[in-house]
Order: C-alpha cells, then structure tokens, then sequence
C-alpha cells in the first residue's frame, strides 16, 4: 500500500530538495552590493510617502466586485455561444434561448441597478 505513494514521496522530497539548493546558491553566489537605492522601499515608481495603512473608500471594492460578477457573467455566456447552433436545430432550442435570454436579462437589470445606485461612477 505505502509503495504506491512512493512516486508521490520522491517527487515531493526532489522539488523540495531543488528549491533549497536554488535558494542556498543563489544566496551564497549571488552579487551582494547594497546601496541605499537598492535597500529603499519601491512600489509603482512611486516614492513611498505617508502612512502604509491608509484608508481606501469602499467605492474601490464596489467597482472591482462588480466587475468580478459581470465578467463571470461572461465567461458562461461562451460556451453558450459555441454550441448555439447545434441546439437550435433541436428540440429544445427555443426553449434554450429564451433561458438565455431570461438570463441576459436579469445581468442586464443588474448592471441597470448598479449604474443607476451610483456603483460605476469614481469620484
């Protein structure tokens, strides 16, 4: 039974043997020539200034989660799209398409209400 896990065991015990061994040279090889430049804190080009804990308004997580839904949304509507035709010629192609339809307009409604609440604007 243990047998089976060997490939498993070895597999984990070579990739983690790999990485140590990487990070052990690449520490002791490496050029180490620290300049005040080098050691400063960088982000964006940005030169750090203020307080790291700042407040950011909720206005920030509203639009990035509302872009999150819709483009899920999205992302069920492809393969939707790729297999339309085959289930037009079906039986129940009317049927489908209607629930597609139902289903765009409910995403359609909700970005109606996100739009109208104020949601995508950025003051």
């Amino acid at each position: 039974m243990l047998r089976a896990y060997l490939p498993i065991l070895l597999l984990v015990v070579v990739a983690t043997g790999f990485a140590v061994v990487n990070l052990a040279l690449t520490h002791l090889l490496g050029p180490k020539k620290p300049t005040r430049s080098k050691l400063s804190v960088y982000e964006s080009g940005v030169q750090p200034i203020g307080d790291a804990r700042q407040r950011f308004t909720i206005k920030f997580d509203l639009i990035a989660m509302l872009f999150i839904i819709f483009d899920i949304e999205v992302v069920f509507l492809y393969p939707w799209a790729m297999v339309f035709k085959k289930f037009l010629q079906s039986e129940s192609g009317l049927f489908i398409l209607f629930e597609m339809l139902i289903f765009i307009g409910i995403l359609f409604l909700g970005y109606i209400y996100a739009w109208k609440k104020g949601g995508l604007t950025w003051d």
